[in-house]
């Protein structure tokens, strides 16, 4: 199959790992450079956009608000925090209204410290969490900060005990945290029933296929796959015209740039990273601004010299 760069979007099947995904493109495609933007747990189905080739390069510059959509099961706690886990607490939920089951959820909206799940691939002197969990070894996890840009209550099932939720969140957000800490402030105990997700980086289902659908749609390749520009239409963009501005870019040297280029150009965010284009709109790399020096400088030169 031809091997182009950019990002292709996967719909991930319940119990594949995002690693089982890279596998198979890399197989696929006959290319060994491929990486994931962030794990999937096995579980979890949805979005999983895959970098090929130079795009590899990219993953970093991509947005990174994820969007699921998740089911909660009150009355039960797991060593996992999901219903796959052992179970090692059982509590009746409180009968509640969907008004003052939204009041509880303001507790999980905008900025919040949460524990991670003991079963996670947080460091812990150097070693993933989830493999002390399974020598059951005894340790703690700091809380981190992430952000909830939304949490939308979708459905509430009194009788069986289950909170649907959609939920816009920073990378690093646990939502398996959330479930567990949920059932806590209810006074009860809260596990991950299911979860989907439906946005990643950008990305959504309506650029996704599933891997078991890509030998079907191979004469489609190109089509699949969006390239890298595309993603990164988020950040700022630089044209460079002159050969002597390219040249000096592709052997890594620092483009003087005027200063009123910004003030004309509403949306050019200079604190941010910036994609560097030559006039035939082809992706040159990534640079940062340095405002004492008025200086593009590169941080990421594609075809370097």
């Amino acid at each position: 199959m031809e091997t182009k760069d950019g990002f292709l979007v996967i719909n991930k099947n319940k119990g594949c790992t995002s690693h089982d995904c890279v596998k198979q493109i890399r197989k696929l495609f006959n290319t060994k450079k491929v990486g994931h933007t962030g794990t999937l747990d096995p579980e979890v189905i949805g979005i999983l956009p895959i970098a090929i080739g130079s795009a590899t390069r990219f993953i970093q510059y991509l947005p990174q608000g994820k969007t699921y959509i998740g089911q909660i099961k009150l009355g039960i706690r797991t060593n996992t925090d999901d219903i796959h886990g052992e179970i090692i607490n059982q509590k009746s939920w409180p009968k509640i209204n969907d008004e003052k089951l939204d009041q509880y959820l303001n507790r999980f909206r905008g900025i919040i410290k949460q524990i991670p799940p003991k079963v996670s691939s947080v460091h812990v002197n150097g070693e993933r969490a989830y493999k002390k969990s399974f020598r059951n070894e005894v340790f703690e996890l700091a809380p981190r900060e992430v952000k909830i840009e939304e949490l939308i209550l979708m459905k509430w099932d009194q009788i069986n005990g289950i909170i649907e939720i959609k939920i816009k969140c920073s990378a690093g957000t646990y939502i398996r945290s959330i479930a567990r800490d949920l059932g806590e402030i209810l006074n009860s105990e809260g596990c991950l029933l299911q979860l989907k997700r439906i946005s990643a980086c950008g990305f959504d289902e309506k650029h996704s296929i599933k891997i078991s659908d890509i030998e079907k749609e191979k004469n489609k390749t190109s089509q699949l796959i969006i390239p890298t520009i595309s993603a990164l239409s988020h950040i700022s963009t630089l044209v460079l015209d002159k050969e002597e501005e390219i040249n000096f870019w592709q052997t890594g040297r620092a483009i003087k740039v005027d200063t009123n280029y910004f003030k004309e150009s509403k949306t050019f965010d200079y604190e941010k990273p910036i994609k560097v284009l030559d006039k035939g709109k082809n992706l040159l790399g990534i640079g940062f601004f340095n405002k004492e020096q008025t200086n593009i400088n590169p941080k990421l030169v594609l075809n370097a010299k």
